[in-house]
């Protein structure tokens, strides 16, 4: 260690917010450059090299290729596909000396698709697994959480080429097999949940979410069923319609200055309806405009029950790839007939607005709602007989307790990191650049595409978050920087000489061996090894004096006394 390109800190980088930043940098893994920006250091890249060697050997083994595609890319394919609209802020755009433009790649089922039909004309050549290990590039609005969200980061992506659909289905299973294998060798705590494609397009789509408190994802289970989505795919189960024949006529009251749920809820309450009434009684009407790539601010009103919020995972999914934004006082300017908490669906409906409603709005449901009037609400307003909607929507959050779309019981909220994604991709790509082969029969065929990522970069900190304890991080053996950390902890020379011998002798075993022969003081460098986090550390201290070092497993913090004599011997059976 006293050659090795390595400085600890004591101390949390202020701008750190969860453990894996503020142990990577401490470490010396890692530092920052710039917002979203990081530099990979000696021990930070071999944790990073060696889970690159477990993705490809798992890619590898069912017969994927790799390739690599540059990281700048030009305008063009991704106007082919909308994507230079779609992506928004988040692409990076910029321009050559002639004023072509273009991107940093986000990720690159463009490319791979012309790359491919420029190569292939038969489907004889097919099936085709292409990957690549390539750096790629999002211009997140506020890169945190150290480099499990950058700006620039490590992605494996792979894409499947078939020529019909049975050849799709065997990839999609084969690289959620290989993910499998890749996440269990790594040691990762995960969940396979169902998702949404967004941008990527497609059909069937799987997310990989390591489970740790610090996800930006949320998903859903079910304890009791297996059943397990993000936030976004989770489809509600509506109640039953209800027949409107015998329901009450719709009433108009005035209810003062009643313009939030809570206290709509209050003049109900003590309005003498004849039962109590709760905010899941009122129907609330959340107003946007929204905006299709390349189009004109629109109106859209989401109707959901009053005792729930618009949840914005949601809402954006189910718009996408439109892009929206809540009204402003400006815009109800604009539109007189809306009257800030007061607005119904009659009203909507009467003056053009789209409006779509939350699954549980069915036919024959009875709501206290907005009458378009300031100061006034309708109580027994039914759906299906007082306003038809103009469809529905996912936009409401989910929360624990829900149904399970799988009706076996209820849902339980838990937060993860997004580790991998696959996605039957179908043609969505292969249609934009009519890559077509020859068909057995001779005829045109157009290919299908499945397309599977996996963060490799972010995987470094997701076995940290996941790993780490109270002294600094816990590397498994499958990644870890080093096999065994030897800590000279005894200013005896003959110690030393001994930790050097020891180190020679496991090396030439073939384990990589970190020796710590700085003259700093043994807490010093106790503390380090802890803080670095390989999962072996072996003491040359005292005990020497006696004819033993001390083998600690940083795991379970056990230890144990080794016999100087065959030290090298014992401890290599204990670390394999």
């Amino acid at each position: 260690m006293s050659e090795l390109f390595l400085r600890t800190l004591r101390e949390d980088p202020a701008d750190a917010e969860v453990p894996s930043h503020k142990l990577l940098i401490r470490a010396g893994y890692v530092r920052p450059v710039g917002p979203g920006l990081y530099s990979w250091l000696p021990l930070g890249l071999r944790v990073f090299r060696k889970i690159e060697k477990i993705i490809r050997d798992e890619m590898n083994a069912i017969g994927g290729q790799e390739i690599l595609l540059p990281a700048l890319l030009p305008r063009a394919p991704y106007e082919t596909t909308n994507r230079w609209t779609e992506y928004g802020d988040t692409l990076f755009r910029l321009k050559d000396r002639r004023d072509n433009d273009y991107l940093l790649g986000p990720t690159h089922e463009e490319i791979f698709t012309m790359t491919v039909k420029g190569e292939y004309s038969s489907y004889k050549d097919f099936p085709l697994r292409l990957y690549q290990i390539q750096t790629k590039y999002r211009d997140e609005a506020r890169p945190r959480a150290g480099i499990l969200r950058g700006r620039e980061f490590v992605m494996k992506d792979s894409y499947s080429f078939d020529v019909d659909e049975d050849g799709l289905k065997n990839a999609y299973h084969a690289h959620r097999e290989a993910y499998q294998r890749i996440f269990a060798r790594l040691a990762v705590r995960y969940v396979i949940v169902s998702a949404v494609s967004g941008a990527m397009g497609g059909s069937a789509s799987e997310e990989f979410l390591a489970e740790s408190e610090v996800g930006e994802d949320t998903f859903v289970r079910c304890l009791q069923s297996g059943y397990a989505a993000n936030v976004e795919a989770v489809m509600t189960t509506p109640p039953a319609p209800i027949p409107v024949d015998g329901l009450p006529e719709a009433v108009v009251y005035d209810t003062g200055d009643t313009p939030t749920i809570a206290t709509l809820v209050d003049w109900a309450n003590g309005a003498g309806l004849g039962r109590e009434i709760t905010a899941a009684d009122t129907l609330k009407n959340v107003l946007l405009k929204v905006r299709q790539p390349g189009g004109e601010w629109e109106l859209l009103a989401v109707g959901v029950p009053g005792d729930r919020e618009v949840d914005d995972k949601r809402l954006g999914a189910a718009l996408e790839p439109a892009e929206y934004a809540m009204i402003d006082d400006a815009d109800f300017a604009k539109y007189p007939f809306l009257k800030k908490g007061y607005i119904g669906p009659k009203g909507l409906l009467a003056n053009g607005v789209r409006y779509l409603v939350d699954p549980r709005i069915v036919d024959g449901s009875a709501w206290i709602t907005g009458a378009d009037e300031v100061g006034k609400h309708v109580v027994g307003l039914v759906a299906g007989r007082d306003f038809t909607a103009d469809g529905t929507i996912e936009a409401a959050e989910v929360r624990d307790g829900d149904p399970s779309p799988d009706g076996a019981g209820p849902l339980t909220a838990a937060r993860g990191i997004e580790i991998g994604h696959i996605f039957q991709l179908g043609r969505k790509y292969a249609d934009a650049f009519t890559a077509d082969v020859l068909g057995e029969d001779g005829k045109p065929v157009r290919l299908t595409m499945g397309s599977y990522g996996i963060g490799v970069s972010r995987m470094v900190a997701v076995i940290a978050e996941q790993q780490h304890d109270e002294l600094g991080l816990r590397w498994p053996a499958a990644v870890s920087p080093f096999d065994v950390h030897i800590v000279i902890a005894n200013k005896d020379a003959d110690a030393g000489t001994g930790a050097r011998e020891l180190a020679a002798e496991l090396d030439g075993q073939g384990f990589e061996v970190l020796l710590d022969d700085r003259k700093s003081s043994p807490g010093v460098k106790f503390k380090d090894a802890e803080l670095l986090g390989v999962p072996w550390i072996v003491v040359v201290g005292r005990g020497w004096a006696d004819g033993v070092v001390e083998l600690r497993d940083r795991f379970s913090g056990e230890k144990r006394d080794v016999p100087v004599g065959s030290a090298a011997t014992d401890i290599a059976s204990v670390i394999g």
